[in-house]
């Protein structure tokens, strides 16, 4: 299958959407599909064989974050070459009504299109404005996917429609299998915590965690708290005061440093305080075997199965989290069994499964002649949607 994938979000800093358009397309050139990746770069940017550099991105602010995108006629032009090149038998779009290559690709593409749909902000007001300019082109998607429920819901309540639920992938054996590194490793005096994410990102909710550090370091003098992610280290020195002790900046860290962190820590914390459609970080800590304390947002929730999994919190308690991170040091049977049971419950994230699910996907885009017309196209393939919807709900 000829398979044209395109990411809205530039890969010159890396993110959620970008890891799992990468590991898609990867997943799917090893298993025998031809896979080529549209996505914003600068032209010196190190990029894979199958990604198409679509040139530089701008920095634009969306959902709690800075979203680095590109759009405009020389964008445009790009697209439509890429698309005429590629002679794609599915194209797969990832946040199409996004203002950049996504966004143009849906409006250019003539081929079946699969959307797969990331952000949750059941209040989006970037979404509402934008569905009377983008509905006409929505119409084009044949098949829809959400990464998550919170994903879904956002979707359904904005634009209207529904989605297959397919969620994000992780090689679970990479970070199963991760060397431990004695300088991450805690002792029972001297436990440590990660924290994965940019520093300086409020939603990320370092700044949660750091209210709480003070209080922990009065049960557990030896605590140390490793911060691995991109950001302003200065602006975070700022909020730390007296934690600043307890803190050790890792700054960015390559996929292998990150599986071997989540491996060596006793506990990973995932203090955010909002806009996270899914959990992926939750999924990693999983799979490396660690026990997560994170904070009580809904798609926290339902990655750690409404606590089975892992500890939650009520969302930006910093008091609250400092009693569920104490229990699970003072407790090392409950946080062995916490571990024991998430990474039990992550295979069915594993990109062997995931990439199977959006492979079906694809096929009910497909039909075997590929001359009905659209809309007699689109009817046949919202029935087989509906199937699969109510098969993954069951």
């Amino acid at each position: 299958m000829r398979v044209g994938i395109v990411c809205p979000y530039s890969l010159d800093v890396p993110g959620g959407v970008q890891f799992h358009v990468r590991d898609l397309a990867e997943h799917l050139i090893a298993a025998g599909h031809h896979v080529s990746v549209l996505a914003p770069a600068d032209d010196d940017t190190p990029v894979p064989a199958y990604v198409e550099a679509a040139g530089r991105a701008v920095p634009v602010k969306y959902n709690g974050s800075v979203a680095r995108v590109s759009f405009g006629p020389v964008s445009n032009a790009r697209v439509r070459r890429w698309l005429t090149d590629g002679d794609f038998d599915v194209v797969h779009i990832h946040e199409p009504i996004t203002p950049s290559l996504s966004l143009l690709a849906l409006w250019n593409a003539t081929e079946p299109i699969v959307a797969t749909f990331h952000t949750a902000n059941l209040r989006s007001r970037a979404m509402q404005a934008a569905y009377p300019v983008v509905r006409p082109a929505l119409e084009k998607i044949s098949a829809r996917i959400a990464v998550s429920e919170d994903a879904r819901r956002t979707l359904v309540d904005h634009l209207g429609g529904d989605a297959v639920v397919i969620p994000n992938g992780v090689y679970v054996d990479a970070f199963a299998s991760a060397p431990v590194r004695e300088q991450w490793t805690g002792t029972p005096d001297a436990p440590t915590l990660a924290f994965l994410g940019r520093i300086d990102e409020p939603r990320k909710g370092l700044h949660v965690l750091c209210a709480a550090v003070p209080a922990l370091l009065e049960k557990w003098p030896g605590l140390r708290v490793l911060v691995a992610g991109r950001g302003d280290r200065d602006d975070a020195l700022e909020q730390l005061g007296p934690a600043l002790r307890a803190v050790e900046f890792l700054g960015a860290v390559t996929d292998e440093e990150k599986a071997s962190l989540l491996r060596s820590v006793d506990v990973y914390v995932a203090p955010h305080t909002g806009g996270e459609s899914f959990g992926i970080v939750l999924v990693e800590a999983m799979s490396a075997g660690t026990c997560v304390v994170a904070s009580r947002l809904g798609a926290f929730r339902r990655v750690l199965d409404d606590g089975s999994l892992g500890l939650l919190f009520p969302t930006g308690d910093a008091a609250a989290l400092v009693d569920a991170i104490d229990s699970v040091l003072a407790d090392p049977a409950r946080r062995k069994s916490l571990a024991e049971a998430g990474h039990a419950a992550v295979r069915r994230y594993d990109w062997s499964v995931v990439a199977q699910d959006i492979l079906a996907v694809y096929e009910t885009v497909l039909t075997p002649a590929g001359s009905e017309p659209l809309e007699d196209r689109n009817s046949v393939v919202e029935a087989r949607l509906r199937r699969l919807i109510s098969r993954w709900r069951a």
